[in-house]
């Protein structure tokens, strides 16, 4: 490249102020965040308090003499609302999974980050810590305030309030946690008498400081630089997906003004720059300088700028859900390929799913062949094979079974075929299959094991084996 090259740039000439520098490893700067409350804060109530109650009562209702949700992996059993799941059962819970990731993809692309703020763990928990901390120390500047203020008996007093409910809660929810894995009651009275096993011990604390750290320490930082969901969330969008935007033309210039004030005789936009909507945000973001992957879609700022239009009697909507076409000035297009192509795709995963529960048989059979002998002569020249059969019982019910064999005609099976299983009770045992080698056409045919409940229609399973005779 020339010297008189114009797009040749000497680094020397370039003014010190225009370069950035980024510190990696900045302090955190704490947020403080301002109450508020709107249309889009009850929703966040009666979408968060549901799953509270839930995630903590489920453990302790029982159903059919059974805590309603143990997941008992000693066992290998998983019991779910009088379903008992075993580790055959695993595909099911990965087309489950499968379901839910879709669900998630169809959601966010129509409507942004709602999991985020109204149902993820992490949103609903930081709730409940910053309404503790609202409570303990006060309102936002209140809470600023006692932060700057040397230590004394009311900050000390405060503090050790608003930590001692984190613990209380955090502590309530590793508690409930393990609960799910370990019959809760029982944990519960052994914890009381300091003879709880020390696997669910440390697990219970483990969950509590997690709990600790990641609602009350942490918060915003976990959805900011843990979370995946907000690394990848944004190839989900399109111009049409609706999400918390401030609306720039009408909003812009910004400036302070008095109430029923004409906003055009000052040559400014309907944001009058209090910044509230700053204030109330979890994590602490600008929304009106545009889309940001910290924005968990919450709506704080919604409501919070809708009660200062109220206040200013402006229309509302400053910031809102919307989409980056309306606010273009086009219109948003609801019905598009993408979000068709979930829906169906949903339908059908979620009908294969159900007619898979529907259909699902609580009884399994597996059958192996004795190696070490392929087959034994009687003395009266028939020839036996030696099986290992392994049944189980996956119903909750005690029921009787019948051991048969169909598609080898006139074999006779030596030993017991008709055995009682408790329910979720496995058994193996041994038997043989008699047959006349003249009777076999081949030296190794095809044939099934089957088992039938006597008192139950329906329960019936079979499996594949071979019968070996000698190659003449």
């Amino acid at each position: 490249m020339s010297q008189n090259d114009p797009e040749q740039i000497d680094l020397q000439e370039i003014a010190p102020a225009e370069v950035g520098e980024i510190d990696l490893y900045q302090r955190r700067e704490r947020i403080y965040t301002r109450k508020v409350e709107g249309y889009y804060q009850r929703i966040r109530l009666y979408t968060g308090w549901p799953l509270l109650l839930g995630y903590f009562l489920l453990p302790w209702l029982n159903w059919e003499g059974r805590q309603s949700v143990l997941f008992d992996l000693p066992e290998r059993k998983f019991h779910i609302l009088g379903l008992t799941f075993w580790p055959q059962d695993f595909p099911m819970l990965a087309f489950l999974l499968i379901i839910a990731a879709f669900s998630l993809f169809a959601v966010t692309t129509f409507a942004g980050r709602l999991w985020c703020g109204y149902t993820c763990p992490q949103t609903v928990w930081t709730s409940i810590f910053m309404w503790l901390e609202q409570h303990a120390e006060g309102s936002r500047n209140q809470r600023i305030k006692l932060d700057q203020a040397p230590w004394s008996l009311e900050k000390l007093t405060r503090k050790t309030l608003k930590h001692g409910s984190w613990l209380f809660v955090a502590f309530m929810t590793g508690l409930t946690f393990v609960g799910y894995f370990y019959p809760i009651r029982t944990l519960v009275a052994e914890l009381a008498q300091f003879s709880a096993p020390l696997p669910a011990v440390f697990w219970t604390g483990f969950f509590t400081l997690l709990t600790y750290l990641n609602a009350g320490w942490m918060r915003e930082q976990v959805c900011k630089y843990m979370c995946p969901y907000a690394r990848f969330q944004s190839v989900m969008f399109d111009h049409n997906t609706l999400i918390v935007s401030y609306d720039e033309k009408r909003g812009e210039p910004r400036g302070s003004r008095k109430r029923n004030v004409d906003p055009a005789t000052l040559d400014l936009g309907h944001c009058i720059d209090c910044e509230l909507c700053v204030q109330v945000c979890p994590t602490g973001i600008d929304i009106r300088k545009g889309l940001q992957y910290e924005c968990i879609d919450c709506a704080m700022c919604v409501d919070a700028c809708n009660s200062v239009m109220d206040k200013m009697a402006y229309p509302r909507g400053l910031i809102r859900y919307t989409s980056e076409r309306e606010l273009a000035g086009d219109r948003t297009h609801w019905l598009r390929p993408r979000i068709v192509g979930y829906v169906l795709v949903l339908t059908v995963m979620i009908a294969v799913f159900c007619w898979q529960m529907l259909t699902r048989m609580p009884l399994e059979l597996s059958v192996i062949r004795d190696r070490n002998q392929l087959y034994v002569t009687t003395d009266s020249g028939a020839l036996d094979n030696i099986y290992t059969l392994r049944l189980a019982n996956m119903d909750p019910e005690m029921h009787e079974f019948v051991i048969g064999v169909e598609g080898l005609p006139g074999a006779e099976i030596i030993g017991e075929t008709v055995y009682t299983l408790n329910g979720g009770e496995v058994r193996s045992f041994s038997l043989r299959l008699r047959q006349l080698p003249q009777a076999l056409d081949k030296p190794s045919s095809e044939f099934n094991f089957t088992v039938r409940a006597t008192d139950r229609e329906g329960l019936y399973t079979r499996h594949e084996s071979r019968f070996i005779k000698p190659v003449e």
